[in-house]
């Protein structure tokens, strides 16, 4: 099995992309395993930062970036949700007030930097530590740059328990974290597949014109019905399979993927059928369960070579 149908002989570095008069995208090629994008609003007093990157490196790249756009300090930085792509750079804004929902901080503070050198080796972290953001939400905050207003939003666990949007209503831009993957397999292992589809219906209720996914181009909201239908999917193969009596990863091993092969990371199928198997058995949404047991699946799926990642 392969774990990405991108090629990653060449990556094209990262680049800005203004969305909005002073909203601004930070894109970072190709958008798979620990690849993300960030975002950023410029002010007259100061820059609000919507996620760092996996890695020091890339972190301290994106900070210098914003620098050749505002003069201003970085005084508030959003974090979408807990995972360590969107986070292990926070460490590095020690200007800003790190804002996120509530269960995002008790993520990182319960588990830190997680160990991923068995399934993602080799790559340079740099020299991180975890930093939990220290103001925090249940429902949402809006925050302003400037005459910018970005409404951080909250509306249950789908990727994971602690999904923000960050939506720019009057500009009719949408920061959608990991909600959407343009381009790349959604990822439920830590969310919720029946969440996930009653989120990706709020936020198409948003009206929003212009997507910034957490991986992959900017986008329209057409993507969003693309995910359901990738969702949708996902929940019929598993009810099929528990029926049959099989495992997440003998389904996996069986399951055609049809229009959805062509998407990236396509060994997030195991993944997903993990959690989508633990929810039609009981389990709450984003609850417990045997997290690496399912990483390790998705090795073996992917003939047991440990999981490609670029970053």
């Amino acid at each position: 099995m392969s774990t990405s149908h991108h090629d990653h002989g060449h990556m094209d570095p990262p680049r800005v992309q203004e969305v909005a008069d002073g909203a601004y995208a930070y894109i970072q090629p190709d958008g798979t395993w620990w690849i993300n994008n960030t975002g950023f609003l410029v002010g007259p007093e100061g820059v609000v930062a919507i996620d760092g990157c996996a890695t020091e490196n890339r972190t301290r790249a994106f900070i210098d970036t914003v620098a050749k756009y505002s003069d201003a300090p970085i005084r508030t930085l959003i974090n979408t949700h807990h995972h360590g792509d969107h986070t292990n750079g926070n460490y590095l804004f020690d200007t800003a007030t790190i804002v996120a929902h509530e269960r995002t901080r008790a993520e990182i503070l319960a588990y830190g930097l997680m160990d991923v050198e068995p399934i993602w080796p080799g790559v340079g972290w740099g020299d991180l530590r975890p930093v939990a953001p220290f103001l925090t939400y249940t429902d949402g905050v809006t925050v302003y740059a400037g005459d910018l207003r970005a409404q951080v939003r909250h509306f249950g666990a789908a990727h994971t328990s602690n999904d923000s949007v960050v939506w720019l209503e009057e500009q009719g831009v949408l920061y959608t974290g990991d909600l959407i993957f343009n381009g790349g397999t959604p990822f439920l292992l830590m969310g919720s597949p029946a969440g996930y589809l009653e989120v990706l219906e709020k936020i198409k209720g948003l009206g929003a014109t212009t997507l910034v996914p957490g991986h992959g181009e900017v986008c329209g909201p057409e993507q969003i019905d693309y995910a359901i239908g990738y969702t949708n999917f996902l929940l019929e193969t598993a009810r099929k399979g528990r029926e049959a009596g099989l495992d997440p990863l003998s389904v996996a091993r069986e399951t055609d993927l049809g229009e959805y092969a062509a998407l990236s990371d396509s060994e997030r199928i195991v993944g997903n059928l993990h959690r989508a198997y633990a929810e039609l058995g009981g389990v709450e949404r984003a609850g417990t369960i045997d997290i690496y047991g399912a990483l390790g699946d998705m090795v073996t799926f992917n003939d047991g070579k440990p999981l490609s990642c670029y970053a």
